[in-house]
């Protein structure tokens, strides 16, 4: 890892801007569910993980109550990114087909994973100047990927926030949409592709299948040429 994304995971870690989500956190950590009651939680914001070479950014929300802030790996722990990690396998972008903590060998292929938020807010609802105080990090992670060429956006709250985000940026005054698969240039050349969330409702009721998400995937790395 470079010395950049070192020192930025550093500060994201370290970080106490926003004292409702420290609170938040402290709780969380302290009345744990009881499946994981022997653990000892992460407890911290949750930086991304990945290729810092990568082409592709694949990004959440938030990290999950008793997933990321568990174990301390954005969609690491929970059934979002059980089943996020078998089609990122499927689709040849990482080495294994699970994602259990820090420790467990987990590489990907040219892909950068990371939320927006790198705390987890109550009733998953951050405020405003939250994301505003967070945007920072997110703006640093994707400047520090000089190779980066395509982001997918997991779940519309992802996908607005990042517009939300480019918005503020460069002034956009077009409107963008929540379709999944489909692929919007930005002012600097990337694109932003939104996906409908991995996330055990969604899956239950079919609005997203492996197939779907496998393709997702596929049409990425044809587009970045990973």
């Amino acid at each position: 890892m470079s010395i950049k994304f070192k020192n930025l995971n550093n500060t994201i870690i370290k970080c106490k801007k926003c004292p409702r989500l420290v609170k938040f956190i402290k709780k969380i950590s302290y009345e744990k569910r009881k499946q994981n009651i022997n653990e000892v939680y992460w407890g911290k914001p949750v930086t991304g993980f990945g290729d810092t070479n990568a082409k592709l950014l694949i990004l959440g929300l938030a990290p999950a109550a008793h997933g990321g802030t568990r174990t301390g790996r954005a969609f690491t722990g929970d059934k979002s990114g059980e089943f996020l990690f078998k089609c990122l396998y499927k689709a040849k972008i990482s080495n294994q087909p699970t994602s259990k903590n820090l420790n467990d060998g987990l590489k990907l292929s040219s892909t950068y994973i990371t939320n927006i938020l790198k705390c987890v807010p109550p009733g998953d609802k951050p405020l405003n100047k939250e994301l505003l105080n967070c945007s920072k990090y997110f703006d640093s992670e994707a400047s520090n990927l000089k190779q980066l060429k395509i982001i997918i956006t997991l779940g519309k709250v992802a996908f607005d926030n990042c517009i939300r985000f480019y918005t503020r940026k460069h002034k956009l005054d077009k409107k963008f949409h929540f379709i999944h698969g489909k692929s919007y240039i930005m002012p600097d050349n990337l694109i932003i592709m939104p996906s409908y969330h991995p996330s055990p409702r969604n899956v239950n009721t079919k609005l997203i299948s492996q197939k779907m998400m496998v393709n997702l995937f596929k049409k990425a790395k044809q587009v970045s040429t990973i």
